[in-house]
């Protein structure tokens, strides 16, 4: 890949769903490779798909504005809300009724900043980033201590929601 690109693989996990979970990240930007993970004590995988997307945005620094950043994930529902544009839509409607609308909200914020293009990848196909991106993950979502999803356990709180 040219050294003008920044590919991120990112995968998440719950154990269970809801349940514990996790998010795991591959950073690639030329010879260099950073790794990232963290565990919440209950959360949803869809959750955790898209939190990975959103703290690999978040690692980015400004030098990522004038580059190209390739983001592959396993998950159709984070892929296809942004590359079908249906999170646009839901903006205009302020999430009404939208599972997730904290951590979307937040993803724009970060979305925003860059020059961004989905890859999907299929899941557990030996695909090399997404096999450790999913490994990574797990172990967070089993490790000790758990962080809090305040966004999922305060919606759960206050409403049936399972997703």
């Amino acid at each position: 890949m040219s050294n003008q690109i920044i590919e991120i693989f990112t995968d998440g996990s719950s154990l269970g769903n809801p349940g514990p979970g996790g998010y795991g990240i591959v950073m690639k930007y030329g010879a260099k490779q950073k790794r990232s993970s963290e565990g919440y004590r209950l959360t949803t995988n869809n959750r955790m798909e898209l939190m990975a997307v959103i703290q690999a945005l978040k690692m980015l620094n400004d030098v990522a504005k004038e580059k190209e950043v390739i983001i592959y994930s396993d998950s159709k529902y984070v892929i296809h809300a942004v590359e079908k544009k249906w999170v646009f839509g839901w903006v205009k409607k302020n999430f009404k009724d939208k599972a997730n609308a904290d951590l979307w909200r937040m993803f724009l914020k970060e979305y925003s900043k860059y020059n961004i293009k989905f890859h999907w990848v299929k899941g557990h196909s030996g695909h090399t980033e997404n096999e450790i991106c999913d490994k990574l993950a797990k172990k967070a979502a089993e490790g000790k201590p758990l962080k809090t999803d305040h966004g999922y356990e305060s919606s759960k709180n206050n409403s049936n929601q399972l997703f």
